[in-house]
C-alpha cells in the first residue's frame, strides 16, 4: 500500500477514489489533485512510482489543510464554540444535533441508543 502523507492509500482502486482514504480529501479535491499532478485519476494506486507520490504529497502539503491539522482545526472550532456558550456549542456538549434537525423523534445517530425511562403506571378510577 503506498502511503501519502502518514496514510495508507488502498493499491488496488482507482487514484481518484484511494485519494478520497486522506481525510479532507473529498470527490472534488482528488480530481483537482489528480489534475494538478498530471496523472490519469483512472490509474490504479499500485502503479505509481516514487517520483508521482511525492509530487502528489507536495500538492497536497502546500495546497490542501488535512489529516492532523484539519481535525485539530475542527476541534478548536468546536471548542471555540463551548467557550463563546454560542447555540451550536451547547448542543455539541449536550451531544445533539447541531443543524436544526428534530429530536423527537430520530436523532439516534447523534444521541446514541434509547435510555428507556420507567414511565407513569395508569392511576386507577381515571377515565
Amino acid at each position: 500500500m503506498p502511503r501519502i502523507v502518514g496514510t495508507e492509500i488502498p493499491d488496488n482502486k482507482p487514484l481518484r477514489i484511494a485519494l478520497r482514504y486522506i481525510y479532507g480529501v473529498g470527490p472534488k479535491f482528488a480530481e483537482d489533485i489528480c489534475q494538478e499532478a498530471g496523472l490519469d485519476p483512472q490509474a490504479r494506486a499500485h502503479t505509481l512510482n516514487e517520483d508521482e507520490l511525492a509530487k502528489i504529497a507536495g500538492i497536497l502539503e502546500a495546497s490542501y489543510v488535512i489529516e492532523g491539522a484539519l481535525r485539530r482545526q475542527v476541534q478548536q472550532n468546536i471548542a471555540r464554540l463551548r467557550d463563546i456558550r454560542a447555540y451550536r456549542g451547547d448542543r455539541h456538549r449536550r451531544g445533539l444535533p447541531t443543524r436544526g434537525q428534530r429530536t423527537q423523534t430520530n436523532a439516534r445517530t447523534r444521541k446514541g441508543r434509547k435510555k428507556t425511562v420507567a414511565g407513569k403506571k395508569g392511576v386507577k378510577g381515571m377515565k
